[in-house]
């Protein structure tokens, strides 16, 4: 039996890096947005680093942000990634939690390997081993987990320019092991000439985040602001978390539109051409009849794409029809989550594909073959498919 009606999907956290993410900037923008401070300190004593933790009311630009930090006598400046799971596996908080630090460190350690040429077993972890860094990733995995948060997303991420002084010498920013952790996310600089997002803060993200780019669909419940060290003359040094119910929409992404007005290309070209775009991967297609300048009839092709496919698309339509330029636009893409059930029909079995707020129809193809096997008029098949499937809903 299926259910259907208004569900969420669980809360979400929202960060906007427009001025970068470093680990203390996360733990304090999830503290500032709700997240309990005595459960979190717990936490973070119970790793037995021998430090201190605070969180303290900051300005930044005028914004009104959440400092936290880490104050340790010692630092133990280097740590293999077993030894820090050990530590982080002796914590007194949730499993949840530990798993997610785990991943961050190991997404980490994977990055440092790759950046300087050796296996993971051997990478040393320097900044990022050291107890403030520690106490940063336990810290967010423990702040999200008493927020609730089942869904993590990210804007553009700020990564800055110049150089920075680390245990390796100097490296250019952004450094090389946050270029390997932000692979296949939008990022860009702009501002103060400084590390704006360090390999702490890209390792959250690229482990705890599922979707980079627009803001998803929620119904926001609060918002709050992580504060970075300095205070800059051009931009607030903080980082922004939006914390919300999640909506319907499972998926919330840009997706690139490509137009071209075609008035000299026959039918069968440009149905031609519609299938070669469906077969490269466009996510849809569609063929509507316009008038252009001295009422001619035309065809208006337009195309929905993930931004990387755009090019390549474009690329098709130039060479499959007869047009000279296309448009491309950017735009927001908001997709209910889609379930698939089975119903039996006196003439067979159908796919019905439903949502939770109440949707549904049947599978065109099934219904299509049954059609063409028994001869029954395809309407009536599609009718009896959407009874059988009403026939399965609790009242």
């Amino acid at each position: 039996m299926h259910t259907m009606g208004p569900k969420t999907g669980g809360r979400t956290c929202y960060f906007d890096a427009f001025s970068g993410v470093s680990g203390d900037m996360f733990v304090g923008a999830l503290l500032d947005a709700g997240a309990e401070w005595a459960p979190l300190e717990a936490a973070l004593r119970s790793l037995n680093l021998g430090a201190q933790f605070g969180v303290e009311k900051v300005k930044r630009k005028g914004i009104a942000a959440s400092k936290f930090r880490v104050s340790a006598e010692q630092q133990h400046g280097h740590r293999h990634l077993a030894t820090i799971e050990n530590i982080i596996s002796r914590g007194e908080f949730s499993d949840a939690a530990k798993r997610n630090a785990v991943a961050v460190f190991r997404r980490l350690g994977d990055a440092e390997a790759k950046s300087h040429g050796v296996p993971i077993e051997r990478v040393h972890f320097h900044e990022v081993g050291a107890v403030d860094s520690i106490s940063d990733i336990v810290g967010a995995c423990v702040a999200l987990d008493l927020l609730g948060a089942a869904h993590v997303a990210c804007s553009r991420i700020n990564v800055g320019s110049g150089t920075v002084e680390t245990e390796h010498g100097t490296l250019p920013v952004p450094a090389p092991a946050t270029v390997e952790l932000l692979k296949e996310h939008p990022i860009y600089a702009a501002g103060p000439e400084m590390e704006l997002t360090t390999p702490t803060g890209a390792a959250l993200i690229a482990t705890l985040a599922t979707t980079v780019g627009e803001m998803p669909a929620m119904a926001v419940e609060a918002q709050g602001f992580g504060a970075g060290d300095k205070d800059f003359a051009t931009q607030a040094n903080v980082l922004r978390v939006i914390v919300g119910a999640r909506q319907a929409a499972a998926e919330a992404v840009t997706v690139s539109v490509i137009e071209a007005n075609i008035d000299d290309s026959t039918p069968q070209v440009v149905g031609y051409a519609m299938e070669r775009l469906f077969q490269a991967g466009a996510l849809d297609v569609t063929l509507t009849p316009i008038f252009m300048k001295k009422n001619r009839p035309a065809t208006l092709l337009s195309v929905i794409a993930t931004p990387e496919m755009a090019d390549q698309l474009a690329e098709i339509i130039f060479a499959e029809t007869s047009t000279l330029g296309v448009r491309l636009m950017t735009a927001a893409r908001r997709v209910l989550a889609r379930k698939f059930a089975e119903v039996r029909t006196q003439h067979g079995a159908v796919r019905v594909k439903y949502t939770d707020l109440g949707g549904f129809a049947p599978e065109y193809d099934d219904c299509r073959r049954i059609a063409e096997q028994t001869g029954v008029p395809l309407r009536v098949v599609m009718a009896e498919a959407s009874a059988a499937f009403r026939a399965t809903l609790k009242p």
